[in-house]
């Protein structure tokens, strides 16, 4: 018999218990007569929290994880359930994360140069920032756009711009990002199209619409559409995509933005995970299997300044997404089970006072969301606060992660932080702190009630005032805003400024549009576009043939609208 096949006699299992109890008890009495002593040592005045309010302990040992569960159970493997260590078996030591840095500003022309620039640095995906005209669903030319066209990201109105947008960029080997929520489908619609103008089909795509309306009500208020019709268009992405674009992912569930309006670590952990359950939850009513569109679900989370709460918060996601589709939803693929993650540093910690400190923020964050085992980064750059960043400080962004990459070691081994007391214990706090904010969401009758009865809304506001009365009162230092000032905090620096005549040539360029095109076509198109938003077709074919007929945003958000409707968020405060 074998040294494996050998059974333990059960006196030896026995004393081997002992033993470890024996210890336990040692090391809880040694800790005991460390806390007596150090107890009498002076202490620093500082109030030792979390960013997030939680209060962190002098010190972790095994104590701090009695009954948290085997290894296996709770850590696991690499590329293995419950995904823990990381959502791929060999992680950066095969394919380091994509560096996809946020771009986009005036007309498509000056943001497609801008693409070509960051290409040519060694940016290996690109991410597009849309003004906010056209994340509200209007046109260039619409009244409600008149002095924000092109001013906080690119103008696209029409299939016309994101051809150009894309010019001489090939989309069946760039991946690309879209940070577009209430009108996402359209804009999804639009980058298809440009493609198949390409010669590119759907099934080469790779890349991400962000397409994640519920935080827009829970937190960023970028919406178009009321709930119900606005998640009936993201399974119909779900939909589409797993029949048409399968290496596409149709929604980033992001915490992002859940995080920058002042949520804490823990509430954005579970706002964005409940939401993700919403979508699968919608997907599975709709009579999709779960595996058929589960792989392709994405997420995208904030890395804020503090370093270890963010590096357990990813782990946490990670465990929690894996356990729930496998256990609750019957997921059966592991790719279902894998949670996926693109990271942002954190611009709300960005600073207009002593800017260059922005710099040393962005690397630790950086630094967190790799250590977290991010699939993809974008770094901000140091002038956010300020305008939208030059292309020198957006090279200093994207030169941080190839720092990152190639100098520090840090992608070397795969979650080098596991087994570390304080990570796994602080993993373990964020994951029961997600599962009891789960019950709570419950209690109040899930996401849509609890977004229409403002819950979300006063969650988040009521941890964003305890923040900002932190930072007014001083008792969380922010260094060069609240402490260590010293007469250089405004700093002239070099901004990007915004030519004041995009917007009239965006206009220009939208007369020309509609005098070329066919208008039986674009009526024609849209009519159907507006009878599938009533009988219940799929929205995603109808909305390709306006996108080719070169209908424009606004009039392609106004067909659906017409059986839709526009939301308005009820007053909380």
């Amino acid at each position: 018999m074998s040294t494996v096949e050998r059974e333990v006699p059960v006196s030896e299992l026995e004393a081997e218990l002992r033993r470890k109890e024996e210890e336990m008890e040692a090391l809880r009495q040694e800790v005991t007569r460390w806390k007596e002593k150090s107890q009498q040592a002076p202490k620093r005045d500082d109030s030792f929290t979390s960013v997030s309010g939680r209060e962190v302990a002098p010190l972790y040992t095994p104590l701090d994880r009695e009954g948290a569960g085997g290894y296996l159970e709770s850590q696991g493997v690499p590329g293995a359930y419950p995904f823990t260590r990381g959502p791929y078996g060999t992680m950066y030591r095969t394919r380091l994360w994509t560096m996809r840095q946020f771009a986009g500003f005036a007309t498509a022309e000056e943001t497609n140069e801008r693409y070509h620039y960051l290409l040519k640095n060694g940016q290996t995906g690109l991410s597009v920032a849309f003004d906010f005209p056209t994340l509200m669903g209007y046109d260039s030319d619409h009244p409600r756009s008149l002095g924000e066209v092109g001013v906080c990201g690119v103008a696209i109105s029409s299939l016309a711009d994101m051809e150009t947008l894309f010019d001489g960029i090939p989309l069946d080997k760039v991946s690309v990002s879209m940070t577009i929520n209430g009108p996402a489908i359209i804009l999804f619609c639009f980058y298809v199209a440009a493609a198949e103008k390409q010669g590119v089909s759907p099934d080469q795509l790779t890349g991400t619409v962000q397409n994640d309306i519920l935080k827009e009500y829970q937190a960023q208020h970028a919406w178009v559409f009321p709930p119900e019709p606005a998640l009936r268009a993201i399974v119909d992405m779900f939909d589409w995509c797993s029949e048409h674009a399968p290496r596409y992912n149709p929604i980033s569930i992001s915490g992002y933005h859940i995080r920058e309006a002042g949520a804490t670590a823990g509430q954005e952990l579970a706002f964005t995970l409940r939401n993700g359950f919403e979508y699968v939850e919608r997907g599975v009513a709709r009579g999709l299997d779960v595996d058929s569109f589960a792989p392709r679900l994405s997420f995208f989370f904030d890395i804020h300044n503090d370093f270890f709460e963010e590096i357990a918060k990813l782990r946490a996601a990670l465990r929690i997404w894996a356990r729930t589709l496998k256990e609750k939803y019957g997921a059966k693929n592991p790719a279902s089970w894998r949670l996926r993650t693109h990271c942002q540093t954190a611009g709300v910690t960005l600073t207009a006072q002593q800017p260059e400190n922005n710099i040393v923020r962005v690397a630790y964050q950086a630094m967190a969301a790799v250590l977290g085992g991010t699939q993809s980064l974008h770094t901000n750059s140091m002038d956010e606060t300020l305008a939208l960043p030059t292309e020198k400080s957006v090279r200093i962004a994207l030169r941080t992660q190839q720092v990152l990459a190639h100098e520090t070691g840090v992608p070397n081994t795969i979650d080098p932080l596991a087994g570390s007391y304080y990570v796994e214990s602080l993993t373990d706090e964020l994951e029961a702190e997600a599962e009891a904010l789960f019950q709570e969401i419950d209690e109040v009758g899930g996401v849509v009630p609890g977004i229409e009865a403002g819950w979300f809304q006063k969650e988040i506001a009521h941890s964003a005032l305890r923040q900002q009365e932190e930072a007014e009162s001083g008792s969380r230092t922010i260094v060069g805003v609240n402490q260590f000032t010293d007469g250089s905090e405004e700093v002239a620096i070099d901004t990007l400024r915004i030519d004041p005549d995009v917007e009239e040539r965006q206009r220009e360029r939208m007369a020309r549009l509609r005098e070329e095109r066919d208008d039986e076509a674009v009526n024609k198109t849209l009519s159907a576009l507006t009878e599938a938003a009533r009988t219940g077709e799929n929205l995603v074919p109808r909305i390709l043939d306006c996108a080719r007929a070169y209908c424009t945003l606004y009039e392609i958000r106004h067909a659906m609208e017409e059986v839709f409707g526009a939301y308005k968020e009820p007053v909380f405060f």
